[in-house]
C-alpha cells in the first residue's frame, strides 16, 4: 500500500513539474503564431531576422536585408521588439 502511494505521489509531481509547464508553453506559442501580424518584426527558428510583410494560412513572407523569403508559419520562434533587445531593429 505503501508503494503504491509513493508512485502517485511521484506521478502527480512528474506531471505539475513538466507536463502542465510543457503544455502551458505550447498554448503560448499557438497563440503567438495565430496572432502575427503583417509589419511585425520577427525572428525565424534558424536565426533569420525580417519584417513580416504577408500571412498566408500556412507560411508567411518575410522581408530581410536580402530580399523576400517565405517560411512556414511555425518556423517564427519570437517577435523581435524594442522592449527586448532595447531599441528599433535595423531597417
Amino acid at each position: 500500500m505503501g508503494m503504491l502511494i509513493m508512485l502517485v505521489v511521484f506521478i502527480a509531481v512528474m506531471y505539475f513539474l513538466m507536463i502542465r509547464p510543457q503544455q502551458k508553453r505550447q498554448k503560448q506559442e499557438k497563440k503567438f503564431i495565430e496572432e502575427l501580424q503583417k509589419g511585425q518584426w520577427v525572428v525565424t527558428i534558424g536565426g533569420v531576422h525580417g519584417r513580416l510583410v504577408e500571412i498566408n494560412e500556412n507560411t508567411v513572407v518575410i522581408d530581410t536585408k536580402a530580399g523576400q523569403i517565405t517560411f512556414e508559419r511555425s518556423a517564427i520562434s519570437r517577435e523581435l521588439t524594442s522592449a527586448r533587445y532595447g531599441s528599433q531593429p535595423a531597417k
